[in-house]
């Protein structure tokens, strides 16, 4: 490959665990890859130096100076590469990496041979990633992302088939659905697909459903479920709001008049959210 690869997306939607399984296939017995793999990218660029000679097992020179460690850095890919290995480097959370450390990394993909680059890096990160990369001090950067990818929330079909399987991961063979489809389109919504909220609302919704002695979760019990959560978006909070709204408004001089008001709309906007049934 050449240059770098960009995956982003928002909080919660599997970008390490899809790092960590892209890094795993890389260093399967029958590729011939070297991997590097960096989590906290908050360094500065002799930082970012030595977290790369510590994965790529490069002893540190004496003294230790940064260009001297780039010079080491160099020949060791020269000799993984010698060795038929293609290094790749992952970044997570690479929207937290200061901007000058954006810069030496940049410098470390000049690394190349008359053939090819030696280093190949990745990037995960939030979307807060790519306005730092439209900056610019490092649009060099920018100009050299080869490919990129942003990875977007479950839609409802991908949500079924996500929850089919870790029912199935789990153990579960009964016939019946355990979550009822009302509570799947529910979730859907509330979540916005990010795969970390679906399973924080998804267990809460099942321990309602066990707590009421219920065999299937419901509307009722997902719509709970997003009540307690307040990152869940659209129903859950939106009640969450109007009820906030209804004590000060009762609390207020004119609380009744208020009151009257704005429970029309807050049903009239629940409803065409599909809040209530």
């Amino acid at each position: 490959g050449e240059g770098f690869i960009k995956i982003t997306g928002e909080v919660g939607t599997g970008k390490t665990i899809l790092c960590r399984k892209f890094l795993a296939c890389l260093s399967a017995p029958e590729e011939n890859f070297f991997t590097a793999y960096i989590p906290n990218p908050m360094l500065e660029p002799m930082g970012l130096l030595l977290a790369l000679a510590e994965e790529l097992s490069v002893p540190l020179p004496e003294p230790l100076l940064q260009h001297s460690l780039f010079k080491e850095i160099n020949r060791r890919l020269l000799q993984l590469a010698v060795q038929g290995k293609r290094v790749v480097l992952c970044i997570d959370e690479a929207q937290a990496m200061p901007v000058v450390t954006l810069e030496a990394l940049r410098l470390l993909t000049n690394l190349e041979t008359e053939k090819r680059k030696l280093l190949q890096i990745v990037l995960f990160g939030q979307p807060e990633l790519d306005a730092k990369l439209n900056l610019q001090e490092i649009r060099q950067l920018a100009q050299r992302i080869t490919f990129q990818y942003q990875l977007q929330g479950l839609d409802l079909p991908q949500l079924h088939a996500y929850l089919a399987h870790r029912l199935q991961v789990a153990g579960y063979q009964r016939e019946i659905a355990l979550f009822a489809p009302p509570a799947v389109e529910l979730l859907q919504q509330a979540s916005a697909g990010v795969p970390r909220l679906v399973n924080i609302l998804a267990h809460k919704s099942l321990m309602a459903s066990f707590g009421s002695g219920l065999a299937q979760v419901g509307k009722a019990q997902m719509l709970a479920a997003c009540r307690d959560t307040p990152a869940a978006r659209g129903v859950g909070s939106l009640w969450a709001r109007i009820k906030q709204r209804l004590r000060l408004w009762r609390s207020a001089p004119v609380g009744l008049v208020g009151l009257l008001c704005v429970l029309p709309i807050a049903c009239i906007e629940l409803l065409a959210r599909g809040g209530l049934s």
